[in-house]
């Protein structure tokens, strides 16, 4: 266990937040993860677009949505980030969660920081939205979708998530059952 402490973000980590975002989804997607060859362009715009302070700065000041960072010694080593479910599914509901964002800098991983702020965000769901949990995770990210199949999460989709023009197959996950069919 590390001696990191899980916190509710705030929008004074706007900034450091942001830089987190951006770092952690390059470390995952681009050269030194996956690979995608996402065009430059694409990712530029998707970059301005999500992770801008200011992007970071009105989500955490959203009502609806909660965010919460593992810091260490100063350092923000991981986030969650969640909210009302936008999936493209047709069985979700206005009361459903959605589990938008969960990174940890590749440096921290190991340390279970990703499943303590998993744990901190199911709990927040759970108290605030009375329906299922949904997630997308990138189709090519196993070891993401074996992480959320242990804690009780199955496919049950599939969508086109836009990195600017260019777009992921990602799988819809869903943990809960739907109240309506």
């Amino acid at each position: 266990m590390s001696d990191a402490v899980l916190r509710v973000a705030t929008l004074d980590d706007a900034v450091e937040l942001a830089s987190l975002k951006r770092d952690t989804f390059r470390e995952t997607f681009l050269e030194e993860g996956f690979a995608i060859p996402y065009p430059a362009g694409d990712l530029a715009v998707f970059e301005r677009a999500t992770y801008a302070p200011e992007a970071v700065a009105a989500e955490l000041a959203d009502p609806a949505k909660a965010a919460w960072v593992a810091e260490r010694h100063g350092e923000l080593l991981g986030y969650a980030h969640v909210g009302p479910c936008m999936l493209p599914h047709p069985q979700v509901d206005p009361d459903d969660g959605e589990l938008y964002q969960l990174y940890v800098r590749r440096s921290a991983q190991g340390l279970r920081l990703g499943a303590r702020l998993l744990d901190q965000a199911l709990d927040h769901l759970g108290a605030r939205r009375s329906g299922p949990v949904w997630l997308g995770v990138w189709s090519g990210n196993h070891r993401a979708q074996a992480f959320y199949a242990a804690r009780g999460f199955a496919k049950v989709g599939e969508y086109a998530f836009p990195v600017g023009a260019w777009s992921d197959h990602e799988y819809i996950f869903r943990r809960g059952a739907p109240r309506r069919g």
